[in-house]
């Protein structure tokens, strides 16, 4: 199950009630097509940086979903196939203004492998004439 989330900008156009039903309309299209709501953020009047379709104001509203088909066996090709018709849908309903859809990637746990701790073996201790000898072999003198 993919985990996605859907960033749009509403028309400030609309009233209090009808920005709701769109809400709500946004809603049951996601659920429509198998997903499951984690997170809604109630859409806030924001001023734009630039103009989007003659408006230099909008609504932002966030929502955080689950996405997977009917089938207990979920292909990948069944969620794209989902997340096309999210996207058809939205882009016919006029008072969105824009949205973008992103894929959150799943939090993975790293567990990683302690070096197991052997004991240590006695070394013999070495005499410092044996390494003056070693010394004077290796370099030759």
């Amino acid at each position: 199950m993919t985990q996605y989330q859907l960033t749009y900008l509403i028309s400030p156009d609309l009233s209090e009630r009808e920005l709701r039903e769109l809400q709500e309309k946004t809603i049951s299209l996601i659920q429509g097509e198998g997903g499951a709501l984690n997170e809604v953020r109630e859409p806030v009047r924001k001023k734009l940086a630039y103009l989007i379709k003659n408006r230099g104001e909008a609504y932002l509203a966030t929502l955080n979903f689950r996405l997977q088909s009917e089938k207990p066996d979920s292909s990948p090709a069944a969620t794209r196939k989902g997340l096309a018709n999210i996207e058809k849908k939205l882009k016919s309903e006029s008072q969105i203004l824009r949205y973008i859809i992103l894929s959150k990637p799943a939090k993975r746990i790293m567990v990683t492998a302690r070096p197991s701790k052997k004991p240590v073996s006695p070394k013999t201790k070495v005499e410092l004439k044996e390494i003056g000898k070693k010394l004077e072999e290796i370099l030759g003198e």
